[in-house]
């Protein structure tokens, strides 16, 4: 699975073609990361990678009120399942809000996933609009 950014015209509400648009629909999703409990050393680094980052690393902001991370990824194309990992100072981690898990498809996924009890996996997204 691939993602590349594309410029898409705002959606008319004049739907005078017989296509529909909702295939070019896109969302946002905040993605949210806290210390284990019993941790109390905060990492360095929070990042996300994904299908919808095209595999680069995009950082969460610290909210240290609440000991959390959190990001906004925009234009997450949607009716597709997209994958995706929690990297805290680089190495994967558990995302408990995943939509489940996958098994990883070539390399740039393969580099992220979890080991778990049926193998190496990969987190998943449900794109939907809302």
């Amino acid at each position: 699975m691939t993602w590349e950014p594309t410029h898409r015209p705002p959606l008319s509400h004049n739907h005078s073609s017989n296509h529909s648009t909702e295939r070019s629909q896109s969302f946002a999703k905040v993605f949210r990361w806290r210390l284990p409990d019993g941790q109390t050393e905060p990492p360095q680094t929070v990042e996300i990678v994904g299908s919808f980052t095209n595999w680069q690393k995009v950082s969460l902001t610290r909210d240290s009120a609440l000991d959390a991370w959190h990001v906004t990824i925009h234009n997450i194309p949607s009716h597709q399942t997209h994958h995706y990992m929690l990297l805290v100072d680089g190495q994967p981690t558990k995302d408990k809000t995943c939509d489940g898990l996958a098994i990883p498809r070539g390399g740039e996924e393969e580099r992220y996933t979890l080991a778990t009890d049926k193998g190496p996996r990969i987190f998943m997204l449900f794109a939907q609009t809302k």
